[in-house]
């Protein structure tokens, strides 16, 4: 079980990246909503897709939900 978070920022691409709590590439606090615990990333992209629907996990922390 993981804290995630999505990026309010978009990416170039539009995609907002999911991270968990411990990424080295977490956003800073303004920049960040808190999706919750959750035991994999699917959920937490699931999650993050409620806010913003080109949501997508970080290539560093959440690989496994992350698409090119």
């Amino acid at each position: 079980m993981d804290h995630y978070y999505v990026n309010k920022n978009a990416q170039p691409n539009g995609d907002h990246e999911v991270h968990t709590s411990n990424c080295n590439y977490l956003p800073s606090l303004d920049n960040r909503l808190y999706l919750g615990i959750f035991s994999n990333c699917a959920d937490a992209v699931k999650e993050a897709k409620k806010s913003y629907s080109q949501s997508n996990g970080c290539y560093y922390c959440s690989r496994a939900c992350h698409t090119s």
